[in-house]
């Protein structure tokens, strides 16, 4: 599990399928895709406001968006880092298999941190589920529900 992730939708549409239309990312109840240039990688989402994106769909209040943005920002830092121990571990496995002979306490080591990022990782996502959960209402926890389970929202 690598964080919160939107997945693309609405391909196909009957739009031009790109902002160059002029409409912007959203048109009434029609959402445009990023190109691939504009996602927003960090945090995980594959869409390039994924805070605007659940605001809109949760029809969360200014006090909701404040929070769900400190949400957001603290899982993001967490994905970055993860994705600096995982650069980390790479280079450990390469220094390990470069010498003369294969240096298995380093590779161990390195395995070894990359599954602690790993949980760490995992450990920020649910608490920041239980931050999000704590700051919705019922009717808009169903919503996130929602869209968890028809993979809209994946973890």
């Amino acid at each position: 599990m690598r964080g919160l992730m939107l997945r693309r939708h609405f391909r196909g549409s009957s739009c031009c399928g790109s902002h160059e239309c002029g409409h912007g990312p959203y048109v009434g109840r029609h959402f445009h895709h990023p190109r691939p240039s504009e996602e927003f990688s960090a945090g995980g989402f594959g869409v390039r406001r994924p805070l605007r994106f659940l605001a809109w769909k949760l029809g969360l209040d200014d006090r909701q968006v404040e929070e769900l943005a400190a949400v957001l920002n603290d899982l993001k830092t967490e994905r970055a880092q993860a994705a600096v121990d995982d650069r980390r571990s790479l280079a450990a496995f390469a220094a390990a298999i470069a010498g003369e002979s294969f240096d298995e306490q380093a590779a161990k080591e390195a395995a070894a941190e990359r599954t602690r990022s790993s949980e760490r990782l995992q450990q920020a996502v649910v608490k920041a589920l239980q931050r999000i959960h704590a700051l919705l209402e019922t009717e808009q926890r169903g919503r996130l529900a929602y869209l968890i389970r028809t993979g809209t929202l994946a973890l």
